[in-house]
């Protein structure tokens, strides 16, 4: 691990303005992810800004009946919430499927929204990767694909977001609040807030160099039966090969997103239209335009089928 410095911010814009001085610094909360890239010589910040005095570990109503998350609630304390589990189960269901107890305690809201989008050549530091070293290419593509992107990969990268929690904040159209170095702010839909790869990889988020998320909102609760299904290859502690995050109410509508997928939550709004034909028809738009290899090419069959197993739940 190589040497930086360590500081605790003392508000939010202070932190901010921290960040914005140094393009290496990075805020750090529970460190989950980032500790271990660290230690990889992955991401090498020269200065780690801490922000866990910042006071922004309440869960609170808002004006228009939904739910602000502090960026530093903790995964945990957020998927065993009361009104969460009640009227967003979809969310604690997710989260439930993430990562171990352990890890859990630690994490934060807004650290698991910055998760790097990641796959086994970028934690391979001997491997020419864009989204470690842009331009370097991507060893991914001709390689070991199975676990990879089936939806929105471009011809630089084509890892999939590993986020359980962001799908569901999807499906639910969270926003994303943050603030500046200057001390503006702003509400980010979860629907921009990740971006696909394109030729920058290596950009993940809207963010801008600095910013800092300080809540996730979620809109009022609109009901419907919540299901969250993960298909990955061992009972815990994996990313997913496919995951479906959904919603349906009583007339046969809904809302789905899916992960595991695509190098962001993939939610396809026009799909929905078809929720109550059936799982098939749903997939159909869900999926249109996939790009499989011959290793990845079960995702799509993974994908319907989950699906439909998690409509079935809901509608039981």
């Amino acid at each position: 691990m190589k040497t930086f410095t360590y500081e605790r911010a003392r508000t939010p814009a202070e932190a901010a303005a921290a960040a914005a001085q140094d393009p290496t610094a990075r805020f750090i909360a529970g460190g989950t992810n980032l500790l271990d890239l660290m230690k990889l010589e992955i991401e090498t910040p020269r200065r780690l800004i801490d922000v866990n005095g910042l006071q922004l570990d309440r869960i609170e109503p808002t004006q228009d009946g939904g739910l602000r998350i502090g960026a530093l609630v903790r995964n945990t304390d957020l998927a065993a919430d009361k009104r969460v589990r009640k009227d967003y189960a979809v969310l604690s269901r997710a989260l439930l499927a993430g990562a171990s107890g352990q890890l859990r305690n630690k994490a934060t809201t807004a650290g698991n929204l910055l998760q790097r989008t990641r796959c086994p050549y970028f934690y391979d530091t001997n491997m020419p990767c864009n989204k470690r070293k842009p331009g370097a290419g991507c060893s991914a593509i001709g390689g070991f694909t199975r676990p990879h992107a089936v939806l929105g990969a471009s011809e630089a990268c084509i890892a999939t977001h590993p986020s359980d929690m962001a799908v569901a904040m999807r499906v639910l159209d969270a926003k994303v609040e943050t603030v500046h170095p200057d001390g503006a702010t702003r509400s980010i839909p979860i629907a921009e807030f990740h971006r696909l790869p394109g030729n920058t990889p290596h950009v993940e988020t809207a963010l801008s160099p600095g910013e800092l998320i300080t809540a996730v909102t979620l809109p009022k609760p609109f009901g419907g039966r919540h299901a969250y299904h993960k298909v990955r290859d061992r009972a815990s502690y994996a990313f997913a090969l496919v995951s479906v995050a959904t919603v349906i109410q009583k007339d046969g509508s809904g809302r789905v997103a899916l992960g595991g997928v695509a190098h962001k939550p993939w939610r396809v709004e026009a799909a929905e239209s078809a929720m109550p034909r059936g799982a098939r028809a749903v997939a159909e738009g869900l999926l249109a335009g996939a790009k499989t290899t011959d290793h990845n090419a079960f995702k799509l069959t993974l994908a319907e089928r989950t699906l439909g197993a998690a409509i079935t739940q809901a509608r039981s």
